[in-house]
């Protein structure tokens, strides 16, 4: 099994545990896990989060609704995701 460095909540500090808990508020709750990988590098996660936010959470997103909906489940079925 592959070892993946992450970033519990719990045990963050500074900018990391502030982030996580903005995200822990905006996703329900609970910390996704994709966050605690990006969070473990602060260079990688800033781009990605800004990718994500310009392709789906924008009001005039390039992506239909049915195709973030496809895309989420391809890269669900690609990492072995729950059902």
């Amino acid at each position: 099994m592959a070892r993946i460095t992450t970033v519990v909540p719990e045990t963050a500090g500074g900018l990391r545990r502030l982030l996580l808990e903005a995200a822990k508020r905006q996703a329900g709750g609970v910390v996704p896990g994709i966050m605690q990988i990006l969070f473990a590098d602060l260079a990688l996660a800033v781009p990605v989060m800004w990718l994500y936010g310009h392709l789906h959470e924008r009001k005039r997103s390039p992506l239909t609704r049915l195709q973030r909906e496809m895309l989420a489940t391809v890269v669900n079925g690609l990492i072995g995701g729950a059902p």
